[in-house]
C-alpha cells in the first residue's frame, strides 16, 4: 500500500499530540486512527474518473488486439480447415466415382464371364453329346456285326447239329429197329423215315 504525502503529514502531528498528552504511554503514538486512512482507493469516488479512463483505454487496446491479431488468426485457421474439408470431400467424391466405375466394370465383366461360361458349357455339352452319339453308333455297329457273326455261327452250328442229329437219329432208329424186330432195316428207309419226322 502506498502512502501519500498528505496522509503522512496528517498522521505525524497526531502522533506527537497523543504522545505529549499521555506522557507515559509509548504505544499510543505509533497507532494511526481509522478515519485518517480514508476509503480504499478503488472505491474512492475521487478516483472514479481516472479508473474509467484507464478501463476504456485497456478495453480499447484489448479490443484492437482481438480484432487485429486473434480474430484474423482464428479466421485463417477456420478458412484452412474449410479448404481442407472441401478438398477432402472432393477427393472422397472422386474416389467414390472411381470405385463406382470399378464396380460397374467388374459387374459387366462378371456378366460377360457368366455368359461365356454358359456358352462354353453348352458347347462342351453339345460336343460330349455328339461324341457319345458317335460312340453309341460305333458300339451299335460293332454289336450288330458281332450279332450277325454270332447268328451265322449259330446257323452253321445248327445246320451241323441238324446233320448230326439226322445221322444220330438214323443210327438210333436203326438200333431200335434191330432191338425190336431183330433184323436190320435198310439205311435208305431209316433216312426217309427220319426226314419225314423232321419235317
Amino acid at each position: 500500500m502506498f502512502v501519500t504525502s498528505a496522509f503522512a503529514q496528517e498522521s505525524a502531528p497526531a502522533a506527537d499530540t497523543s504522545h505529549a498528552a499521555t506522557g507515559a504511554d509509548t504505544h499510543s503514538g505509533t497507532s494511526v486512527p481509522a478515519e485518517a486512512h480514508g476509503a480504499f482507493p478503488p472505491f474512492d469516488p475521487a478516483t472514479f474518473p481516472s479508473q474509467l479512463l484507464w478501463l476504456a483505454i485497456t478495453f480499447g487496446l484489448f479490443y484492437l488486439f482481438l480484432k487485429r491479431v486473434v480474430v484474423p488468426r482464428v479466421g485463417g485457421i477456420i478458412d484452412v480447415r474449410n479448404d481442407r474439408i472441401s478438398q477432402d470431400l472432393d477427393q472422397a467424391s472422386k474416389l467414390k466415382g472411381e470405385a463406382d466405375a470399378a464396380v460397374a466394370a467388374y459387374e459387366q465383366e462378371l456378366a460377360e464371364a457368366k455368359k461365356n461360361a454358359s456358352s462354353i458349357g453348352q458347347q462342351a455339352a453339345d460336343a460330349a453329346k455328339a461324341e457319345a452319339e458317335t460312340a453309341r453308333k460305333k458300339i451299335e455297329a460293332a454289336l450288330d456285326e458281332k450279332l450277325g457273326e454270332a447268328e451265322a455261327r449259330i446257323s452253321s452250328i445248327k445246320a451241323n447239329a441238324m446233320k448230326e442229329v439226322g445221322s444220330i437219329a438214323e443210327d438210333t432208329a436203326s438200333a431200335i429197329v434191330e432191338a425190336l424186330v431183330g433184323g436190320k432195316a435198310s439205311k435208305a428207309e431209316i433216312a426217309a423215315a427220319v426226314k419225314s419226322v423232321a419235317r
